[in-house]
């Protein structure tokens, strides 16, 4: 028989808040991922997702930023206890405090599947840098990863149309 996990969201959402941990996997299955999140008040990448997601949002509120095929921005608020639906490819960027929590299920990858993390400039919104990870387990916290890279890089973070240089959040 297989294993029906059940998740306490308000105890996962305090472990993490105690921790200081950023994601807590429940469960991992080839058609089905489900982990919830701490907000990362740093937040400021684009994710493209190589799979759908629904999110629903168990404490506080989220700004969700996305981009439109046109690469025009725009801003959808979801508040507590409302879920969305994003599909699969559109570039978004789920921005909220980390006293607040959120539940995403979507599918596993698949082999070689990409997920993408982008960041433009604040000052004119230039493209500045791409990470790229293959996620076979989510464990691995590939957000952290993308941030590690572009945060400790200053060319990542420099644009070359307007010399804006993103600030660092762990620098002291």
């Amino acid at each position: 028989m297989l294993p029906m996990p059940i998740g306490d969201l308000k105890a996962i959402a305090d472990e993490l808040a105690e921790t200081g941990g950023r994601v807590r996997v429940l469960w991992q299955r080839p058609e089905s991922l489900a982990f919830v999140a701490r907000g990362r008040e740093y937040r400021s990448e684009f994710h493209i997702d190589p799979v759908d997601e629904v999110m629903y949002m168990i404490k506080g509120e989220m700004d969700l930023h996305y981009r439109l095929e046109d690469g025009k921005k725009d801003v959808v608020v979801l508040k507590e206890g409302c879920s969305i639906y994003t599909a699969a490819g559109i570039p978004h960027s789920p921005r909220f405090p980390a006293d607040a929590f959120l539940l995403v299920i979507e599918r596993q990858r698949l082999e070689g599947e990409i997920d993408r993390f982008q960041w433009f400039c604040e000052e004119c919104d230039n493209f500045l840098h791409e990470e790229q990870f293959v996620v076979s387990d989510y464990r691995s916290d590939p957000v952290s990863a993308a941030y590690q890279n572009f945060f400790n890089s200053q060319a990542y973070r420099t644009c070359n149309a307007c010399g804006h240089v993103t600030p660092n959040p762990f620098e002291d």
